[in-house]
Parts: structure tokens; C-alpha cells; sequence
């Protein structure tokens, strides 16, 4: 399996509410850094483990929204087993009703055949820019 399909599997498992797998996808010392931008980081300090990822990010999305997607759009094979997800991300906010359609990028390392780390960022051109690609 190619790490892109790494990637496209975890995401497909994540669309299907399938938390098991989106887990058993990710290397156990899995370091995740969110955008600055976004509300889920802690200080900016990374999530280590999936455990951590669970805690901050997963349960609060439950908590926080009535209906939260993630659709993976291209993404770019940057070399030594990093690659640039482009994604987009919507739904609907369970106390304003606000809802969100916007787009992100994240850098990704694949090791051993699973995610060790995830950085992302506000925009597609900062996370092709930070992998060292540019269009």
C-alpha cells in the first residue's frame, strides 16, 4: 500500500464514523500539530499519541458539532514518505449554527506504513510551502 492510500484509507474510515480505523492508521508516537489558526490547540504544543488525538480533537468535534466532514482532496507526493493532503472541511456548529465550508492543508509523514505526524496549516499554498513544493 502506497502512503497515499495510507492517507485516503484513514480518510474514508473518518468519513464512515470508523474512529477504530482512523487509529490503527496512525504510528502509536503519532505527534499531530493543528493550524495555528484553530481553536483545538492546546498552546500550540503538539498532540503526542492517538490517545491524545482522541481527547483533543475527536471529542470535542462530537461535543462542539452537530454535523462535522472531512473530504480529502488532492494530494501531492512531496518525497521521503511525506505528502501534502489538501482538504475540506464543513458543518454545522451545535450552539450558533454557524456553518463552516473551508478548505486546509497538511503536511503528513508516513513511516512503517502508518501517519507518524500530521502538521497542519490555514491554507493549501502554506502546507505545499512548508513541504517544500510550490506550483
Amino acid at each position: 500500500m502506497g502512503n497515499v492510500d495510507v492517507l485516503r484509507g484513514m480518510y474514508e474510515a473518518f468519513g464512515r464514523g470508523d474512529i477504530e480505523t482512523v487509529l490503527a492508521s496512525f504510528d502509536p508516537q503519532i505527534e499531530w500539530r493543528q493550524a495555528e489558526s484553530n481553536p483545538y490547540e492546546p498552546e500550540g504544543k503538539p498532540w503526542i499519541g492517538p490517545d491524545a488525538i482522541v481527547e483533543n480533537l475527536f471529542m470535542k468535534l462530537g461535543q462542539e458539532w452537530d454535523s462535522f466532514t472531512v473530504s480529502p482532496g488532492e494530494f501531492y507526493d512531496a518525497g521521503e514518505a511525506v505528502i501534502v493532503a489538501v482538504l475540506r472541511y464543513g458543518g454545522r456548529a451545535r450552539l450558533s449554527g454557524i456553518e463552516i465550508d473551508e478548505t486546509f492543508g497538511v503536511v503528513f509523514t508516513i513511516r512503517d506504513g502508518k501517519i507518524a505526524r500530521g502538521r497542519e496549516y490555514s491554507t493549501r499554498d502554506q502546507a505545499l510551502q512548508a513541504a517544500g513544493l510550490s506550483e
